[in-house]
């Protein structure tokens, strides 16, 4: 219970200012409860609990009142995409002064209704109680109507030391009884009536087209509705999954195309290739790329020690565990999508934009589905379905994904190469930094104003084609996010080269360069405490100013029990990671402690301790799962993960072929969080997959003695170490 008078004017969070009309962030039900609304959407990561939280204490109402809808074209609130780590810094903040602002007009109402000013009122679970103690009810005040005004930015958000939802642990994820019992409706559950089943079927690699069809018996199969054809572009409608399914298999052995045109290197070779292709070239200062020359100075002559290391990763695949879907109606000359897209709105223009239509017409609804962060196959599925819902108007039409189709098809995290080089003088300080970094681009998502990006665009007669890659010239971004260390040096070059060439399709993927960029920083600053025989812990205090970024170093060997020395025990070691997500956000250091078995080679890793600071916390056990989640996928990609080509084709299409880490080989992880109350909000869904697949990597190297710069860190790649000396 609070009472809150109006304030001095302030400035409106970005996405507030741009979506002023409260009635597009709250709505007060008729039954008792509150909508909220955020236009970002739920993968799994908690940003619905986290929504309704935040809601819940600017509005004094219970957290159990609370419902929370996410993205809807139709609803009005644009916020492009759910990426970057940005949903609660963006959408978190908008909400929070919505909802602050909110609750002052409905206590200026009830000031009127009750005949006292709003300066003597209070709030408990949205009854509002005057010091007569007469009172009346949200529900009272609104009956059903509409806000129907904007925010002034003349209301103060409430005082964290008033928090007693956000931050606490009292409240549930919103979520989670549903997703335990099975109730929660993904996509791929949806059902209208009428509905009819669509399948696609594949060409045998990029670039391949549709050279010749025989349709007619399968267009004659039981079940089978249609087949759809435009130009290489072919699927077909069924009234059952297990028709459409059957159909396409059908389809495969009556169909002939031409060769892929497109021939990926080797996953060994990717290194190599990219270093061997034409670049353009981008001098990065303070995180941004410019258009000064990359030219290179000299090594400094004062310098006791220059070390230099190259670093790789691979292609990578989102790899969700369920398949993507969509469900599309085409009725009455009006669209509309049901996808898991992390993007409705720019999903809904690059529909729109490709079939011609007017976008006014097209209606693009949020429904969760597999979990994913970046640009998987959701947008695609989208498209599959409309493409097939455009050929039977006024039937619904459920379109899923294989997971052949999913491993083949999404778009991939591009692969990557860093070279590092650091100069040390007698004290052992860093004194010359250089770090070059080469790669494919990191986002062909559609965007507004570009070329749609979408799978089948390509195939279509007329074609419609993707947007061309470019390298993106804004700050941490893509291939040089993370680029720059965050650690104090007093000379530093740090060069971008954007590969433009792109055998096969690659997207965002959770935490883009950062991944890559963060191992390599990590991995070299261990080298070079080596050099000058620092404990690793020591060497990075030594070169860190940054007092919150000490903090997290700090909490997380102590917590681990680690004092930085290297173990005296072969097969077993220990190492520490560390980063600034993109260098503005989220703190986390991660300490890992593995064992390299000495028959197999394999990696294991047994215990992970994180402590991040990702500013004010809303829902501690959100927060934990994000980071913990993140350690998960990072050493998944960090042990195991690599796309595999044959001649132009993708071949890991299942978990065999793209094995993932499984149950048993999670480590036990302990997570230390650094609450920072009333400082901005700054994400947590990216902050730790650069310092676990870097504190993996160091602890490696305290395992055998030999460091591993190429990813996955596999047997035979830990065999060859060691017998390599």
């Amino acid at each position: 219970m609070h009472s809150v008078a109006a304030a001095a004017e302030h400035e409106l969070p970005p996405v507030l200012r741009a979506n002023p009309d409260l009635d597009r962030w709250v709505r007060i039900d008729l039954g008792g409860t509150v909508t909220v609304f955020t236009g970002k959407v739920e993968l799994g990561q908690g940003i619905a609990t986290a929504i309704a939280r935040i809601g819940a204490e600017e509005l004094d109402v219970a957290f159990e009142r609370v419902r929370v809808q996410t993205a809807d074209t139709a609803h009005g609130l644009n916020e492009l995409y759910t990426a970057g780590s940005q949903s609660m810094k963006q959408s978190g903040s908008a909400l929070r002064q919505a909802a602050a602002e909110a609750r002052l007009h409905l206590l200026e109402l009830a000031a009127a209704r009750l005949s006292t000013s709003a300066a003597t009122l209070s709030v408990q679970d949205g009854r509002v109680s005057a010091p007569d103690g007469k009172s009346v009810t949200y529900w009272d005040l609104m009956a059903g109507k509409r806000f129907e005004r904007d925010a002034t930015g003349r209301c103060a958000v409430k005082a964290a030391s008033l928090h007693s939802v956000v931050g606490h642990r009292s409240a549930p994820r919103s979520d989670l009884l549903g997703i335990v019992t099975g109730a929660s409706r993904y996509v791929h559950d949806l059902s209208l009536p009428g509905m009819l089943h669509g399948r696609v079927l594949r060409p045998p690699g990029p670039g391949a087209r549709l050279l010749l069809l025989d349709d007619a018996a399968v267009r004659a199969m039981p079940g089978v509705v249609g087949v759809v054809r435009d130009g290489s572009f072919v699927g077909v409608l069924a009234e059952g999954e297990d028709r459409a399914s059957a159909a396409v298999d059908a389809l495969r052995a009556r169909a002939r195309w031409s060769a892929p045109t497109q021939a990926p290197p080797p996953a060994s070779q990717v290194g190599a290739w990219l270093l061997g292709q034409e670049t353009q070239s981008f001098l990065v200062v303070d995180g941004t790329p410019t258009t000064q020359p990359p030219s290179a100075p000299p090594a400094p002559t004062t310098a006791e020690h220059t070390l230099e290391s190259t670093f790789t990763r691979p292609y990578l695949m989102h790899a969700s565990i369920g398949p993507s879907a969509a469900m599309a109606l085409w009725e009455g000359g009006r669209l509309t999508v049901w996808s898991h897209s992390q993007g409705v709105y720019v999903l809904r223009g690059a529909i729109a934009d490709a079939l011609g239509l007017d976008v006014a017409n097209v209606r693009a609804v949020h429904v969760i589905g597999a979990g994913c962060y970046g640009h998987n196959g959701a947008d695609d599925a989208a498209f599959d379905a409309t493409l097939l819902a455009r050929a039977a108007p006024g039937r619904a039409v459920l379109l899923k994904w294989t997971r052949a189709d999913e491993h083949k098809w999404e778009p991939f995290g591009a692969p990557g190469v860093a070279r590092l080089q650091a100069s040390l003088d007698q004290s052992g300080q860093i004194i010359d930094w250089r770090h070059e970094v080469w790669g494919n681009t990191h986002v062909t998502r559609s965007m507004p104003g570009r070329a749609p990006s979408l799978l089948a665009g390509p195939l279509l007669d007329p074609p419609v084609e993707c947007a061309v890659p470019a390298p993106l010239l804004v700050p941490e971004a893509g291939i040089h996010r993370n680029a720059t260390p965050i650690y104090t040096l007093p000379r530093m070059r740090i060069v971008k080269h954007f590969v433009a060439a792109t055998p096969i399709r690659t997207s965002s993927l959770r935490s883009l360069g950062a991944w890559l960029n963060v191992f390599a920083i990590e991995s070299f600053m261990d080298e070079l405490a080596d050099a000058c025989d620092a404990t690793p812990i020591e060497f990075r205090l030594r070169h860190l100013a940054d007092p919150r970024a000490r903090a997290v170093i700090e909490a997380a060997v102590e917590v681990a029990g680690w004092s930085g020395q290297r173990s005296d025990a072969f097969g077993r070691g220990t190492g520490i990671g560390f980063a600034r997500y993109k260098n503005g956000e989220g703190y986390a250091a991660v300490v890992a402690a593995l064992r390299v078995e000495d028959e197999t080679a394999e990696i294991l890793v047994d215990r992970v301790t994180v402590a991040a600071d990702v500013g004010e916390i809303v829902d501690p056990s959100g927060v934990e799962n994000q980071l913990e989640g993140g350690v998960v996928q990072s050493i998944s990609w960090a042990l195991k993960e690599a796309v595999a080509f044959d001649a132009g084709t993708v071949t890991s299409d299942d978990w065999d072929s793209y094995p993932i880490i499984r149950f048993p080989e999670v480590p036990e992880i302990q997570t230390v969080l650094l609450d920072r109350p009333g400082e901005p909000f700054l994400g947590c869904g990216e902050v730790t997959m650069g310092p676990t697949v870097a504190a993996v990597a160091n602890a490696v190297r305290d395992a055998i003695g030999h460091r591993l710069r190429d990813t996955p860190f596999t047997p035979a790649r830990v065999r060859d170490a060691v017998l390599a000396g």
